[in-house]
């Protein structure tokens, strides 16, 4: 690095400095004595602003500042597995190592590990073609994820030189390309700039479902494999430990969970609980396809309106491999606190609750690099984002909330009041949606016989005339409503509690397949068709309302694991020949 400037003033995380002529906009540079890595976020003349990803406590007028020549880039390749970083890509065991258990400024490590080897398997041979996106070789990284070496998207012209088979490490060269411009020596790994999207051939339609197995997502409000969907909630009303069950538990093939601007003690929760997690499809540890990017709310807040962008350039990354990835980002709010910081020290002019006017661009950006995409090798890829939002009060009119509702398809609304009941996840499902519905029905329609969406749309109907029934109820009292409408508040508890409600903790309920799903929803609601007919010929409601078999109803989503589906159908036989002999007046 060579000397470009000097700094006039420092105001928090904002550093101007003189004598920048020669610097490009969002150039990273290091900042003052201790070297503190910066970014250029604004050029005047030759004074720059710089935003500072470190704490600037001590940091002087007439200090240096240097420049790299490069803007704020990850550096992508075999390592990045099973490791947890700050938001500018600092690995923090290795941070931990170098200085103990108090991060120091100005301390680097590189983000991949320098001297492991890694077991090479070429796939070109020298005289092929190499383009851009091209798999140079394969290195399995862990035992879920086989690493694909990609050639730099910006890089075109033929092998003249490839390493054979063997053990490397990333800064040995293991090919060498001649481009229009020279020779173009290709390691395992490659850096790229985290602000700006990673290139593909196409994109696609959005016709698969990311499962979950959480059945008020999975069933009610889907998501698409490369879709962007937000979960906005006020304190205490499950967020985190959504994220967590998302995380264990969808079929994508990599997780990049990032923690932005979260209190220490709820991230520590996720740095013991995450590496203990098991993936529940092999076996194996969860952190052998996860990647952690931990930015606490006492971590500098430049570095959290950062993490935002490494976490989601390591998604395409995988994307471009061929891989199906998943970004937990939580939360979005504390990334918008950190750009009204970094506004206000800029002295911009505010806009809606002191936000910058340039919010809702930001946050487009962020969601338009979602999607299902065919990769410059021709592979298959896709980026699902969700984001948590922390509304203050659980407001949702507030701004973070509003304009992130412009940029995704599908919106899970927690709702205090069901958390103060228990009742998790927390999801309301009057003030929740999904846009996907359409798009995943040829999907879902294939495993359950295109009745999907039929008995999706009238467990709705229920639980809207359940909500609209409830202000009759506390008006009138109960007796006021007749018995065909005293059964539909009995079935709408029934999916509420039989369905709806999910225990993280329970190993049989934590996770439901698409299968279980349908056949929990079917016997419900077949059972509350069967019930009206048996009121319409004048049984009743109290002696259904009494049946014991309600309780086994309600019980079957912890009852029945998802190998035993045929357990349901016994259930559901039982409740319907109960019925019937209510009908006949045996009972």
């Amino acid at each position: 690095m060579s000397s470009v400037g000097t700094i006039i003033r420092v105001a928090g995380p904002v550093v101007q400095a003189e004598g920048m002529r020669d610097v490009k906009m969002y150039e990273l540079v290091s900042v003052g004595k201790e070297g503190l890595i910066g970014e250029v976020i604004r050029i005047q003349g030759d004074v720059a602003t710089i935003q500072v990803y470190e704490d600037t406590s001590g940091v002087r007028p007439g200090e240096k500042v240097y420049g790299s020549g490069m803007p704020l880039y990850v550096e992508l390749g075999p390592g990045l597995i099973g490791t947890i970083y700050d938001g500018i890509q600092r690995p923090l065991s290795d941070l931990m190592a170098l200085m103990g258990h108090f991060v120091k400024r100005g301390v680097k490590a590189p983000p991949l590990p320098r001297d492991k080897k890694w077991h090479f398997k070429p796939r070109v041979k020298k005289g092929d073609k190499a383009f851009g996106g091209q798999v140079i070789g394969v290195v399995q990284e862990t035992p879920l994820i086989e690493h694909r070496i990609l050639v730099p998207p910006n890089v075109h012209g033929e092998y003249v030189e490839v390493i054979s088979e063997g053990d490397y490490t990333v800064e040995e060269v293991v090919a060498v390309v001649e481009t229009e411009t020279g020779k173009e020596e290709l390691k395992m790994y490659h850096r790229w700039p985290v602000r700006q999207p990673r290139p593909y051939q196409r994109r696609l339609e959005l016709d698969r479902p990311m499962l979950t197995g959480q059945r008020v997502i999975g069933t009610f409000f889907p998501v698409a494999k490369g879709g962007a969907v937000a979960i906005p909630g006020g304190f205490g009303t499950g967020k985190t430990i959504t994220l967590h069950q998302l995380a264990a538990w969808s079929d994508a093939d990599v997780i990049i969970y990032i923690g932005c601007g979260e209190r220490g003690n709820e991230m520590t929760e996720v740095l013991i609980s995450f590496p203990e997690l098991k993936d529940p499809r092999t076996g194996r540890p969860l952190m052998e396809r996860t990647v952690l990017v931990a930015n606490t709310s006492n971590m500098p807040v430049s570095a959290r309106e950062a993490s935002i962008y490494t976490g989601v350039t390591i998604a395409e990354y995988f994307r471009d491999m061929g891989y199906d990835a998943a970004v937990m980002a939580d939360s979005t709010s504390r990334w918008a606190e950190a750009l009204r910081e970094i506004s206000g020290r800029l002295e911009e002019m505010p806009a809606e609750e002191g936000f910058p006017s340039y919010l809702p661009s930001r946050l487009g950006e962020f969601y338009e690099r979602a999607g299902r995409v065919v990769t410059l090798n021709g592979a298959t890829g896709s980026v699902t984002l969700i984001g948590a939002v922390s509304p203050p009060g659980g407001d949702f009119s507030e701004p973070v909330t509003v304009h992130t509702k412009r940029f995704i398809r599908a919106f899970w609304a927690l709702d205090s009041a069901l958390a103060s009941m228990r009742h998790y996840p927390a999801i309301n499902w009057l003030l929740s949606y999904s846009d996907y519905l359409d798009a995943i029905e040829p999907w879902w329609n294939e495993r359950t016989g295109g009745a999907w969406r039929h008995y999706r749309l009238q467990a709705m109907k229920i639980l809207q005339r359940e909500d609209e029934l409830k202000e009759i109820v506390r008006l009138l009292g109960p007796e006021a409503i007749p018995d065909s409408e005293k059964l539909i508040l009995e079935i709408a508890r029934l999916i509420r509690e039989g369905f709806l409600q999910q225990n993280a903790y329970d190993p049989i309920d934590t996770y439901s397949t698409p299968e279980k799903q349908f056949k929990l929803l079917k016997a419900i609601i077949d059972f509350y068709e069967h019930a009206k007919r048996a009121i319409s010929r004048g049984v009743p409601f109290h002696k259904i309302q009494s049946l014991p078999v309600l309780v086994e109803l309600s019980k079957m989503r912890m009852s029945v694991p998802n190998d035993r589906l045929e357990l349901i159908d016994e259930i559901y036989q039982q409740a319907i020949d109960a019925l019937s002999k209510l009908e006949r007046g045996e009972a």
